[in-house]
């Protein structure tokens, strides 16, 4: 079975690098020149050869035109979405493209620790139907990846970016614990520490404020999805409120 991965960034490059472990053929696309080994990779959608999966790995903005370029050419294929994306994204782009065969695996991965959170993990699978979720099985079970698989394509979209809000409000919350502890004198860090003995509780850590571009994109992808969101609200609201103390920290 041959397989391309379009996107080869911190996530789509070490699911190439996998697949091909598994003993698959594999090519992998990106508008970055990348060197991945034993695999092929182009920066030339034109020269990419047609494969029967195609793993897409891209940013979420830009999931519905890596679609677009496969089914301009290879339609009948299947094609696996691994991205981040919206609520109702998967089945609109199976409509609007004509693609038949298209499922939803969002990835867990994890760089700073591929070992325990890299491509083979306990993973989550939503299907466009029957066809879909049979095929997109048989390929990720050929791969030794664990799956839990959701009733519908929806549920699976959903699932990935409540896991991230989730993450997101638990950290906004210790955010606003430390703002407590100091103003009150009481070392966080301490705090955390005997919070974290007691078997139901996990108290994060609290850096510089929640950055990088999954949990607050994620976090509001679930947030839209909903009128009266009071807690996503106040977790947003937190985390500015720390990330704007944390500057006036730096800065005096």
């Amino acid at each position: 079975m041959n397989v391309c991965v379009i996107g080869l960034g911190t996530v789509g490059a070490p699911t190439a690098s996998y697949i091909r472990r598994q003993g698959f053929s594999v090519v992998g696309y990106d508008l970055v020149e990348k060197s991945i080994e034993g695999v092929g990779t182009f920066t030339d959608w034109g020269r990419v050869p047609q494969s029967e999966v195609y793993v897409v790995a891209v940013p979420s903005d830009i999931v519905e035109s890596a679609c677009e370029a496969i089914a301009d050419k290879y339609r009948n294929s299947m094609v696996l979405i691994e991205s981040t994306v919206k609520v109702g994204t998967c089945r609109r782009i199976s409509i609007k493209l004509g693609l038949k065969v298209l499922a939803h695996c969002p990835h867990r991965y994890w760089a700073e620790d591929a070992v325990n959170h890299g491509v083979r993990q306990l993973r989550v699978i939503g299907a466009l139907n029957e066809e879909s979720l049979e095929k997109s099985m048989e390929f990720y079970r050929s791969l030794d990846v664990p799956l839990h698989v959701c009733p519908t394509i929806e549920v699976a979209e959903m699932c990935k970016i409540a896991e991230n809000a989730y993450r997101f409000v638990h950290i906004a919350f210790s955010e606003e614990l430390k703002m407590i502890c100091d103003a009150s004198g009481i070392p966080f860090k301490e705090v955390r520490e005997a919070c974290n003995t007691k078997w139901n509780t996990e108290i994060q850590e609290a850096r510089e404020g929640i950055l990088g571009e999954c949990l607050p994109k994620d976090t509001r992808y679930v947030k839209v999805l909903a009128d009266y969101t009071p807690l996503i609200d106040g977790a947003i609201a937190t985390d500015q409120a720390y990330q704007k103390k944390q500057t006036e920290k730096a800065s005096s």
